[in-house]
């Protein structure tokens, strides 16, 4: 599988590297958080670590770390605007289970273990 992006958030990357330069793309990732278990973790990379697994679309690199892989491969990353609200939104299928505010999740692969 792979981490896409659609052409808003390839779009929305590019003016955050614009404005950021040296930067090498999106780090995207998770982190244990909230009352299911992960929050997603967005932030601009700087440098790649030694275990990234690097994905591309449109000329952009999306960078993931290892831990987080297993929850987030397939994931595709759109960025939406309703109103005055602008955010990137998570298409993952591996998601199994959200919490109410939207805040966390899981998969199914931290319900087995």
């Amino acid at each position: 599988m792979a981490i896409t992006l659609t052409p808003a958030a390839a779009d929305r990357i590019r003016s955050y590297q614009a404005q950021t330069p040296g930067t090498l793309g999106l780090r995207f990732g998770v982190r244990k958080s909230g009352c299911t278990g992960f929050a997603y973790v967005v932030d601009m990379a700087d440098a790649a670590g030694p275990d990234d697994t690097v994905f591309e679309t449109d000329g952009v690199a999306v960078y993931v770390d290892a831990h987080s892989l297993p929850q987030v491969d397939g994931t595709e990353i759109d960025f939406v605007s309703q109103g005055l609200n602008q955010q990137f939104v998570f298409r993952n299928p591996n998601v199994e289970d959200a919490c109410g505010c939207g805040e966390s999740f899981s998969t199914k692969a931290d319900r087995a273990a």
